[in-house]
């Protein structure tokens, strides 16, 4: 089984690729495709037929997936991009900061 370093709901941002630099929130991931979908990230127009959902039918625009590898988690204390590292807090691993040290897990 295969695991990422961000899960749904982390601030991250792209650190490669045509939207270098830009900030999202996640809204879905992947892990067995190694693939997350930033909120306003590689956006892409899909036809779509009519359906109960959207009567109108016509071009949308949505997020498409983007590799894992490409994004890094943003420190909540510098929102600066950061690594992780696993910390032990009242006995449970959480997920920490490198560069500051702060707790990104609640």
């Amino acid at each position: 089984m295969s695991k990422l370093h961000v899960k749904k709901g982390d601030t991250v941002v792209v650190i490669s690729g045509k939207e270098k630099g830009k900030k999202g929130e996640i809204i879905a991931a992947e892990p067995k495709k190694q693939r997350v979908i930033v909120k306003g990230i590689n956006l892409v127009k899909r036809h779509t037929k009519p359906s109960q959902a959207n009567p109108q039918g016509g071009i949308i625009t949505k997020e498409a997936p983007i590799h894992a590898s490409n994004v890094m988690l943003v420190d909540p204390e510098t929102k600066e991009p950061t690594r992780i590292k696993k910390v032990e807090k009242d006995g449970k691993f959480v997920r920490a900061a490198v560069k500051s040290g702060a707790v990104i897990d609640k």
